[in-house]
């Protein structure tokens, strides 16, 4: 037999009682447009994986990947090949490979070209290969 709490002794009222119910959330255009988003960003990945990542290399996809964590609402992602390089833990001249290849399957676009003195190059970033892939389906290494 399970008792409730026991009431102390010498208590004149009740204790209160914790509300078991979570605060209500606002749901503000805001909040909404940032679930759409995210929900967006999901299928994205979930288009890439299925359909695109196995075909690529290592480095091409931690390429691809990089740039679409750092990609921003608007869909382009501002980031420095020496910066990709040093997350993925490769050379910069891989990445700068990977980029290519990512380019030539329509994976990435480059919207600007940064360099000495210009700054980080500008991408943006596709889940779904344009191009059929060149050098046949392989496995990522």
């Amino acid at each position: 037999m399970s008792e409730g709490p026991i009431i102390p002794a010498g208590i004149v009222g009740l204790p209160p009682l914790d509300d078991a119910r979570p605060a209500r959330r606002h749901h503000t255009p805001e909040a909404k447009r940032h679930r759409r988003h995210t929900a967006d960003r999901f299928g994205v990945l979930n288009a890439f994986i299925d359909l695109t990542a196995g075909t690529l290399t290592r480095a091409e996809l931690l390429t691809w990947l990089i740039l679409f964590r750092d990609t921003k609402p608007d869909g382009t992602c501002r980031t420095a090949q020496s910066d990709i390089a040093r997350r993925a833990g490769t050379d910069s001249r891989t990445i700068r490979r990977a980029l290519q290849r990512l380019t030539a399957l329509g994976l990435v676009r480059i919207v600007w070209q940064g360099g000495f003195r210009k700054g980080a190059s500008i991408y943006a970033v596709a889940p779904l290969a344009t191009e059929p892939n060149p050098r046949g389906k392989r496995r990522c290494r």
